[in-house]
């Protein structure tokens, strides 16, 4: 039996140390011993895995010939004096045991045992390396890519997987190529690590941050929150520790150097830091950034808040398909409403009606999907056109022509 083929896949494993490594050969060499002597304890096993040589001694008493009741742990006299002339009654034997003498059916047993105990030392060795690593950036290259998940290759040779779900969707890789993702989780599955990374999780996106900001690194500027949604918009919320360093300059950079890397890196998604402020109010308004609040009014016990705007910035404050709106929500942990503020025009005796008197002409769920995109009075719907409106809600453009006939002929 070749062992040197056999040792040198151990020689392989990485941070298995070579304690760990003679434990288990001589484990499964005692199984061996085991099971054809019914006892191990009278056997030396000597180990040279650098070599790949191995040696077994085995240990018996010199007895009279003929007194001889187990041929494991006694020898006669006779033969004893064979192997040596010198020995005498109650002297002990000890005499190598050769591999031919547990039969080829033994010996490849006990090779597949050893091929099973090294497969599991290294499943347990790289689930205990990432299970350390949860929340850690690590670059690998996309080795197969598959309908519902990529199968990426680090650089000791793991095999980690990226689902669908974990993907930037406008995410586009081929074989070959390198990409950058963190690490969400290590799962054991049919007795194989799993090893999850994710590149939507905003966990990577504050990896990013400390990578390209020296500042968030050295703990000089904290990251308080971060939402997004993956491949479109982000808002970070940062605080700084030190006044004399503008957390939002320090993360945006000269001319934005520092945030185009993560931006690339993020295939364009927008990102929008801001600045953490313990005044709900002023947070409020920094979230809906780049709208331009006038005022706020909130409630703590029931966490929402009403956002008052000139009717130019509701549009900004909503953002594209109701993003901006949502993003500050999330971030603030406010459930937020915007409202537009009356212009002077308004106030001076230009008419306007709110929406919700119109509930016996329009359904009141149609009434609500003009609110969600911050339209709630006629003349703030009458300022859009039917294709813009379209564009904005759920609703179908015959219902938003039927809408604004209505509308219009109550100004008329």
């Amino acid at each position: 039996m070749n062992l040197i083929e056999t040792f040198s896949e151990f020689k392989e494993l990485k941070n298995i140390d070579r304690a760990t490594m003679m434990s288990v050969l001589e484990d499964v060499f005692r199984n061996l011993l085991l099971k054809n002597y019914g006892t191990d304890e009278n056997f030396d096993i000597i180990i040279n895995p650098d070599k790949g040589d191995l040696e077994i001694w085995r240990n018996r008493e010199v007895v009279e010939d003929g007194d001889v009741e187990d041929a494991n742990l006694q020898i006669s006299l006779s033969e004893a004096k064979k192997i040596d002339e010198d020995y005498e009654l109650g002297e002990e034997v000890t005499d190598e045991v050769k591999f031919l003498d547990f039969g080829r059916r033994s010996i490849l047993t006990l090779r597949q045992n050893l091929s099973a105990r090294i497969m599991e030392l290294e499943k347990d060795n790289i689930f205990n390396i990432y299970k350390d690593r949860i929340g850690e950036i690590i670059t690998g290259e996309v080795y197969q890519i598959w309908k519902k998940e990529i199968l990426v290759i680090d650089d000791e040779g793991n095999e980690l997987i990226m689902p669908k779900t974990e993907q930037i969707p406008s995410d586009y890789f081929r074989k070959g190529e390198t990409l950058r993702a963190v690490v969400v989780r290590v799962e054991v599955k049919n007795n194989s690590p799993l090893i999850i990374i994710s590149r939507t999780s905003p966990v990577f996106l504050e990896r990013l941050f400390e990578l390209e900001v020296p500042e968030i690194f050295d703990g000089l500027i904290t990251i308080k929150n971060i939402v997004r949604v993956p491949g479109e918009r982000a808002k970070v919320a940062v605080e700084s520790y030190d006044e004399r360093i503008d957390p939002v300059g320090a993360c945006v950079g000269m001319k934005g150097s520092r945030i185009h890397g993560i931006v690339r890196e993020l295939r364009n998604e927008n990102i929008d830091v801001i600045n953490y402020t313990t005044n709900t109010s002023l947070f409020i308004s920094r979230a809906l950034n780049p709208a331009k609040v006038n005022s706020v009014k909130f409630d703590d016990e029931t966490h929402k808040a009403e956002v008052y705007l000139n009717p130019e910035e509701v549009s900004l404050a909503i953002g594209k398909g109701g993003l901006n709106i949502k993003l500050a929500g999330q971030l603030t942990g406010y459930e937020i409403d915007v409202y537009r503020e009356k212009v002077e025009a308004e106030v001076e005796g230009e008419e306007d009606v709110n929406l919700s008197e119109f509930n016996d002409e329009i359904d009141a769920w149609i009434i609500e999907e003009f609110k969600k995109i911050g339209c709630d009075t006629a003349r703030s719907v009458l300022e859009l056109t039917a294709e813009e409106l379209e564009k904005r809600t759920d609703l179908e453009i015959e219902t938003i022509e039927e809408v604004l006939n209505i509308l219009n002929s109550e100004f008329e």
